[in-house]
């Protein structure tokens, strides 16, 4: 078996995203805290109004929490970043050879018929711009 039928059936490689070292991992927990801290600061904020009366604050109540949850998952995220894999084009699969006389029609079916539907295109939009010019002319 050959590389090329060997590699057509893989998965494509994968490399490990590179994880926040140092200074850039330390500012990504701080930003954690200082938006945690802010969601839960609103969040109490916005009870006490919402105890006291004020119908809207209802909403923002759930609404700190949430936030304060999306936050969670980007530092997640942030600190955990998805593997990237090398982009491969898809190698084609091969053909057994009592079927590769019929690929090969079919393949050249799907030639023509593309090649007429582009021509069909360029007569349709030659015949519209006649017809425009005609009916200016009159």
């Amino acid at each position: 078996m050959s590389q090329d039928e060997r590699s057509a059936g893989e998965q494509p490689e994968e490399y490990p995203a590179p994880h926040l070292k140092g200074r850039e991992a330390f500012k990504t927990h701080l930003m954690l805290v200082i938006c945690l801290a802010l969601c839960a600061i609103a969040f109490w904020f916005e009870l006490g109004r919402a105890l006291r009366g004020n119908h809207l604050s209802w909403a923002y109540v759930f609404e700190w929490p949430l936030l304060a949850g999306f936050v969670t998952y980007m530092w997640w995220k942030f600190l955990h970043p998805v593997s990237r894999t090398s982009e491969r084009r898809p190698q084609k699969k091969p053909v057994a050879p009592e079927y590769a006389g019929m690929l090969a029609a079919w393949e050249e079916q799907q030639r023509k018929l593309e090649e007429t539907r582009r021509l069909d295109e360029e007569a349709a939009s030659r015949n519209d711009s006649a017809a425009i010019e005609r009916m200016t002319d009159q």
